[in-house]
């Protein structure tokens, strides 16, 4: 069975390569724009894990992964960040609005895949 994933990215290219590197791994993306895209997209899906950029129209990384946390049934949802910032700081609010993970751009496929399936696979802690 395949891990279903919500990549939310305002870049049009990174939005592609997600797409092609998760669909290399057998995931199923489901992909958004921007935070209220996301909600929107999130709305209709149970995604085994959810990837957001910080830096986005409209609703920003941060708002998208604290609406995501308050609705109950994505209490638990593992969200990666995938992002360019790396400032500690970041990632700490990032932590403190209930990421799981944080990833810097550009970002290795390999790597991303492992940690989908760390956080999300069979036998991940939830």
């Amino acid at each position: 069975m395949s891990l279903s994933i919500l990549a939310v990215d305002d870049s049009r290219t990174i939005r592609d390569m997600l797409s092609l590197a998760l669909t290399q791994a057998g995931f199923s993306p489901n992909l958004a724009e921007d935070g209220v895209h996301g909600l929107e997209v999130l709305s209709g899906m149970h995604p085994d894990a959810i990837i957001t950029d910080i830096n986005m129209p409209r609703m920003d990384g941060f708002g998208f992964i604290e609406a995501v946390r308050g609705q109950a049934a994505h209490r638990a949802t593992p969200i990666l960040v995938l992002t360019t910032e790396s400032a500690p700081e970041l990632k700490a609010r990032a932590r403190a609005a209930g990421a799981t993970g944080w990833i810097v751009k550009p970002f290795d496929p390999e790597k991303l895949v492992r940690a989908l399936h760390m956080v999300a696979g069979p036998g991940a802690a939830r």
